[in-house]
Formats: structure tokens, C-alpha cells, sequence
């Protein structure tokens, strides 16, 4: 009997056929899988491939963060998402005065190779994706991440990830950068340059408008702010020589799921739709680097300390509105967050969630089911209208840099912050269980804390590795990079052999800051 490539039949609980596109007839330019994305970036969608469901995690030391890694994916997890502290996040080592009362609390700590073997223990690195949520340092972990792989044996070619690496957004929304923006946008153009050569499947960027929602935006400024971003990250690469049709296919974005499901689906869809437009109009004509691909997490902002298992519902929502606007990646958040870091339980709850969507809702059977509705259709043109408005206003004082420098982002996004403070506190907007619907409640008493000895933890490994390590390697690694950015050549070899050898994030942070100083915002 002849083999065939027919797909599976798809169907209702009663038995309806059910089509993988319903549309009144296109031409081949509005459909799913070609320019300009509204639709998807597949022509068939989850019908032949779920999203990735992703667990943001890492708390404490590499070996409880390690532990939940593997219990996550023993769980159904199919790639990693690993949270940092804030001392890994703005390259301090976990000694240094300023790590003191933050190692281990927000994410893990990791000062140095060391670290990351024990972090990714057992690990397949060529099977599972990982994504790191880094920024300042990003370029540390990087080749973190790359001095391990090539210890282990593993090819280059076939490891896969993606590391944050969006600068702009934290001068504007978040706070957790070093250098100024011009050195930093060079750092960044470093990664996409050597990626492109020796790690051609990792995402060099994900464009970040979670935080930008999270520090106040609406939906709109959301998109807004967040292409506006990735054009100045596309215009900084261009300039430096990079051909767009090879790094802009390793840009991803990472958006924000909130509770008004179908605005968040109509905002999906229109940021597709915008960024084939913005890479075509920059000289993309590849298709793939005209595609946004984008994970999604559920909107953390939202969650609330007040009858907390309510969040289980927000996040299902909020979950669903990223799958039904075609998400290639999701996180879900546990329902205790407002609270502490998630514990076992509601990260497993999380996950059951995504689970749950994918397997027994039947939302994935067909591709972008709300398409063609009178409603959405709306909303994604009059988002995509009112994001491009600022756009223009952006593009007008000379892009995302310059718009960020003159404070015009911070202050949309406060402005916006505010007014939806003030709707909670009028009554306007109503937040089940905070400002209605109020209950009487006992404290919640399974929380996760973070215990602070963890920093004399770490500082007692990090004595003892700079006793044994070979300093006169270390020494030779830091000058040979400090003379490499002195002379604006690409650093990531550079980086990549200070890690080798042992040098700590610390170390390497402060190598650059002789240099480029500290950016005061």
C-alpha cells in the first residue's frame, strides 16, 4: 500500500469535519504562511505543530534551579525558559556588594561556567530549546551557553535558543541596563554578526513588549513601542553591514497576553502584519525574514495577591487570547505569583493549562479561527492604525533611541500607567476580588521564599573557584577582550574564551564598563 502525505482528518466531538482555513476566497497574498502574516505564519498552524510550551523558572543555585528544570520537563515541558537574579541581570557577581539581598530571589545566580554545568546538568542541548531572559549581560550568557555546548560535544549548528538581548526596552521600561545605548546597541549588532556565522539557530533578539506592558502600556503602545524597537535593532545591523534577509530570521519578539481576549488577538495579528511591512520596506524579500514569530507569557501585571486561585482563570484566558492570535511559544503564569515565586504546584497547574487548551479545546484544529470575524477584523485594523501613529511620531525624532533618550516612551507608558490606576480606584474598571466581588480571606500560607543564605553560598563557591582556576589565563583572557573593545572588533570570541578559562560575569561586566562606562538614566 503506497504511503501517503495526506494530513489527518480534523473533526468536532460530534463528528463535523472541520477545515484547516475558513475564509471567503483569498488570493494567495492574505493567506495563512505568506506576506503579510495576518493570518499566521504557517499555512496550517498548530494543526501540524503545537507552540512551544515554555516554563519561566530559576530561582536560588544552579542545582535547584536544574531540579525544577527536570521536573518541568518530566511534566510535558518542551523547551526551558530560565529566569535570572537581578545580580546575573546587571553583571555583578554574587560577592559584590550590590548582589547583597537579591542572589537567588528573582532568579538564579550565575557567576561563571561553573554555574552553567550545573545549571543544565543533564540537559540535552541539541534537543531542547532554551530561552534566556537577558539583557545587559546577554552576551555573557551567550557564550555561557556556548563554552558549554562545545564542551560537551555538542554541535553549534543544531543548538537552539533564544536570548532576550533588547536593550531599548529596559531604558524605557524596566531598568536593568549598564552600558549607554550606543555601546549597547553595538553589543547587540556583535551578537547578530557572529551568531549568523557559527550559531545559526539561535534567536539573536527577542524584542520585548512584555515589560513595556508590564510597566503600564496599553495593547496599542504595547506594539507600538516594541516594533518601534525592533526597526531601530534592523536599522543598527543594516548600518553595520549585516544582510537583513540572514539576521532579521533570527529575530523573535515576546509580547504580553492580558484579559481582553480579543483586542490581545487582534493586537497578534496586527503585529504581524506591521513587521512583514516594516523588514520589506528595509530590503527583506526572503519570506522568513519577513515573519514576526513571537512567544507569549500571560500578563503578570494582572495577577492578583487577593483570592489568588482567581488567577488560574485570568491566565486561561489570557493563554487562549496568544493561541487563537497564533503565538509560536507560551509561558503561562502560576496562580501564586502575585504572591512569591511559583511554587511546584501552580507551575504544574500553569503548564495543565496549556495542556488543556492544546489537547481539549479544539481551538488548534484550525488556523486563526477568529479570522474573518466583523469584530476582530476591526480591531486589528484600527490597532494597527492607532500603533503606526506612533510610529510615525517615533520615526519623527529620529527612532527608538533617540525617542527613548528624550524620554517621550517612559512618559506614554506613565501617562497610560496612571490613567488605569485611576479607573481601578474610581470603579471604572472593575478587578474581581480587589475592587469588587471582595471576600474575607485567610493568608495564604504556601509561599516560596528564597532563603537568603544563598549568597554566602555562592560567594563561598566563588573564593574557591578563583583559588583553583589559572589566573594567568584569566588575566591574558580579560586583556585580550578589554583590547578588543577598545579596538571595536566583535567581542563574542573574545567573551567566549574569558569563559572558557573561568572568568566570572563580574569580571567580564567590569571589563567592558572600563570602557563604556554606566549609563545614568
Amino acid at each position: 500500500m503506497p504511503v501517503t502525505n495526506q494530513p489527518k482528518k480534523q473533526s468536532t466531538d460530534s463528528g463535523i469535519e472541520i477545515n484547516d482555513l475558513y475564509c471567503v476566497p483569498l488570493p494567495m497574498t492574505e493567506r495563512p504562511g505568506t506576506f503579510p502574516f495576518t493570518r499566521g505564519i504557517h499555512p496550517t498552524m498548530y494543526r501540524d505543530k503545537l507552540w512551544t510550551m515554555r516554563q519561566y523558572a530559576g530561582f536560588s543555585t544552579a542545582e535547584e534551579s536544574n531540579k525544577r528544570y527536570h521536573y518541568l520537563l518530566k511534566q510535558g515541558t518542551m523547551g526551558l525558559s530560565v529566569a535570572f537574579d537581578l545580580p546575573t541581570q546587571i553583571g555583578y557577581d554574587s560577592d559584590h556588594p550590590m548582589a547583597e539581598g537579591e542572589v537567588g530571589k528573582v532568579g538564579v545566580a550565575i557567576d561563571s561556567l561553573e554555574d552553567m554545568e550545573v545549571l543544565l546538568k543533564d540537559i540535552p542541548l541539541e534537543e531542547i530549546s532554551t530561552s534566556m531572559t537577558i539583557n545587559a549581560t546577554a552576551y555573557i550568557l551567550l557564550a555561557l551557553y556556548i563554552a558549554l555546548a562545545k564542551k560537551n560535544g555538542y554541535d553549534l549548528k543544531k543548538i537552539s535558543g533564544t536570548i532576550q538581548n533588547d536593550i531599548l526596552k529596559e531604558y524605557a521600561a524596566r531598568g536593568t541596563y549598564i552600558y549607554p545605548p550606543k555601546a549597547s546597541m553595538r553589543l547587540i549588532t556583535d551578537i547578530f554578526d557572529y551568531c549568523s556565522k557559527e550559531v545559526p539557530n539561535w534567536n539573536t533578539i527577542s524584542v520585548s513588549g512584555y515589560h513595556i506592558r508590564e510597566a503600564g502600556s496599553d495593547a496599542v503602545q504595547e506594539l507600538a513601542f516594541t516594533l518601534a524597537n525592533g526597526k531601530a535593532y534592523l536599522e543598527s545591523a543594516l548600518a553595520r553591514g549585516l544582510d537583513i534577509n540572514v539576521f532579521a530570521k533570527r529575530i523573535s519578539f515576546f509580547f504580553n497576553a492580558h484579559n481582553n481576549l480579543f483586542e490581545e488577538v487582534a493586537k497578534f495579528r496586527a503585529a504581524r502584519t506591521m513587521w512583514a511591512e516594516i523588514t520589506r520596506s528595509l530590503g527583506a524579500t526572503d519570506a522568513r525574514a519577513q515573519m514576526l514569530r513571537f512567544h507569549t507569557q500571560t500578563g503578570g501585571s494582572t495577577l492578583t495577591a487577593q483570592q489568588p486561585m482567581n488567577n488560574i482563570s485570568r491566565v486561561t484566558l489570557q493563554a487562549l487570547s496568544a493561541v487563537l492570535g497564533g503565538t509560536q511559544s507560551l509561558h503561562t503564569n502560576g496562580y501564586d505569583e502575585a504572591l512569591s515565586l511559583p511554587t511546584e504546584q501552580a507551575a504544574a497547574i500553569a503548564l495543565r493549562t496549556q495542556q488543556v487548551i492544546a489537547y481539549e479545546s479544539g481551538v488548534t484544529q484550525t488556523v486563526d479561527p477568529l479570522g474573518g470575524s466583523y469584530f476582530v477584523e476591526a480591531l486589528t485594523e484600527k490597532i494597527k492604525d492607532a500603533a503606526r501613529k506612533y510610529i510615525n511620531t517615533i520615526d519623527a525624532m529620529g527612532g527608538a533611541v533617540a525617542a527613548i533618550e528624550q524620554g517621550y516612551i517612559q512618559e506614554q507608558i506613565a501617562q497610560r500607567a496612571y490613567e488605569y490606576q485611576m479607573a481601578i480606584e474610581s470603579g471604572d474598571k472593575i478587578i474581581v476580588g480587589v475592587n469588587k466581588f471582595v471576600t474575607k480571606e485567610e493568608p495564604v500560607k504556601n509561599v516560596f521564599r528564597v532563603d537568603d543564605s544563598i549568597r554566602e553560598l555562592q560567594s563561598k563557591k566563588l573564593g574557591k573557584l578563583r583559588s583553583e582556576r589559572n589566573q594567568e589565563l584569566v588575566n591574558k583572557a580579560l586583556s585580550d577582550l578589554h583590547e578588543a573593545v577598545q579596538a571595536e572588533k566583535n567581542i563574542m570570541p573574545y567573551v567566549i574564551d574569558a569563559v572558557t578559562v573561568y572568568c566570572t560575569l563580574g569580571e567580564i561586566a567590569d571589563t567592558l564598563r572600563r570602557v563604556y562606562g554606566e549609563y545614568k538614566g
